[in-house]
């Protein structure tokens, strides 16, 4: 019988141990983990738009598994569902420059329902189960060689899923068999089209994990019961691969260094809250303005270089520089630019119906004019140039080859446990300094914890 690489990627999956993983990947997890919950917590506070969607989880029932910021607590589909929108829905969790990926976002919420509905589940095991899960959704995100956005698609949302799912394989303890079921029934649920990019009037994008999240999860449990996939749920020819990338893949991206490397080691964890691509922006406009002291008022004109990536967020070019939604805010670059030049920061609350209609950030963002480079000199997506031009004629030039919080410049641990108590501080049961520095130790050293899921 021919091995493939679903045969190759589950017996992984049902294998890896803590014993078995790196300390890098050891890590990664454990920052990961401080990272997902506290933007979580923030998002309970601070995006009405998770509001249907606890609602939803709260309407089927109460149950052991809390939605985190919150007072209450569902069945874990239902905390799935809930904590899956809550954890995209501020645009503040980590993310894996290298591929479309936020492996992370489904991942977490599907663990921590399991970690409370599950018995006991002690920290190494939910730490092995996350460093697999990430590493997966970075793995398949890195394979694909005909970008998904070509079929229509949207990815992260769909490449999370297998994530999420392969991370609940490895805590349930599910055989490769079983694991490989377990895709076979996310394959049959996760979708996420290209449209989501598009409309004006969603706020779909903000909450989009949670439907990964709750997929994930059914397919896990029904996998653990007997439900039976398919042979070949990546690779076979109408599977993962045939579907979203044309069955454009590598599969030496897919198994390389398999149970050696992972990706969750490398991942970036954001110093500001919004999409990715506007760090680079928000980056070059503090430091312009920290060395060269002009104000917002002197500035004639913004020409921010972009590559194809980017082109989303700065097209079209008026809904970028007047967004109607939160989310849309957040993923433009003329408004994220306007508000670290008129505000001087981009922050958990900048993103408010008065930021959307504050008439000086408006007025900024008009002046930021995208030019589109075609062989860019920085990293794809998380880089770029910037040009700003004084109403005295003066020019000022930045460039950044890749934004603050990367691997190769990340964030200080300090500056990610002040991210996750100021964080707590905004939940909807808002967490004090204290409590909320006592909760980051315990992650921090989860190894040592016997049930993860009195933690929360």
């Amino acid at each position: 019988m021919m091995v493939g690489v679903s045969d190759t990627l589950c017996a992984h999956i049902a294998s890896a141990r803590w014993e078995d993983l790196p300390e890098a990947a050891r890590e990664g997890a454990r920052r990961v983990l401080l990272d997902a919950v506290g933007v979580t917590y923030a998002a309970s506070g601070l995006a009405p738009e998770a509001g249907p969607f606890i609602a939803l989880a709260r309407a089927n029932g109460a149950g052991p598994c809390r939605i985190l910021g919150t007072a209450h607590r569902v069945q874990p589909l239902g905390a799935a569902l809930a904590n899956g929108a809550l954890a995209h829905a501020v645009d503040y969790e980590d993310a894996f420059d290298r591929a479309p990926a936020h492996p992370n976002a489904s991942l977490v919420p599907v663990l921590l329902a399991l970690a409370q509905s599950e018995g006991e589940v002690d920290g190494r095991r939910l730490l092995t189960a996350l460093a697999v899960g990430g590493d997966v959704a970075c793995r398949i995100a890195l394979s694909l060689r005909q970008p998904m956005e070509q079929g229509g698609w949207y990815p992260p949302p769909i490449v999370a899923a297998f994530g999420a799912v392969a991370g609940a394989a490895n805590l349930l303890g599910l055989t490769a068999e079983q694991t490989k079921d377990a895709l076979s029934l996310t394959l049959c649920q996760v979708t996420m089209p290209g449209e989501i990019k598009h409309s004006r009037r969603t706020v779909l994008r903000a909450v989009r994990e949670a439907f990964p999240a709750q997929a994930a999860l059914t397919a896990a449990l029904l996998a653990r019961d007997g439900v039976a996939g398919f042979e070949t749920p990546l690779e076979g020819k109408a599977g993962f691969y045939a579907l979203y990338a044309g069955g454009q893949f590598d599969e030496g991206d897919l198994t390389h260094r398999l149970g050696q490397h992972y990706w969750g080691a490398e991942l970036t964890f954001k110093p500001w809250p919004s999409c990715r691509g506007t760090h680079p922006f928000i980056e070059m406009a503090l430091d312009l303005v920290a060395q060269h002291g002009f104000a917002a008022d002197d500035i004639a004109s913004v020409e921010v270089m972009v590559d194809d990536v980017q082109v989303m967020l700065v097209e079209p070019l008026e809904r970028k520089q007047a967004p109607d939604v939160a989310i849309d805010a957040k993923f433009s670059i003329p408004f994220t630019t306007a508000l670290a030049l008129v505000r001087g920061g981009v922050r958990l609350d900048s993103f408010g119906p008065e930021s959307l209609c504050d008439p000086q950030v408006l007025a900024m963002a008009a002046k930021v004019v995208p030019v589109v480079q075609a062989s860019p000199k920085w990293q794809r997506g998380v880089g770029g140039a910037m040009r700003v031009t004084l109403k005295d004629g003066t020019v000022h030039e930045a460039f950044v080859a890749n934004a603050l919080g990367c691997p190769d410049r990340p964030l200080s641990d300090t500056a990610q446990r002040a991210k996750f108590t100021d964080c707590l501080s905004r939940a909807a049961v808002p967490v004090g300094l204290r409590d909320a520095e006592a909760l980051a130790e315990r992650i921090l050293a989860l190894d040592m914890c016997e049930d993860v899921g009195a933690l929360f």
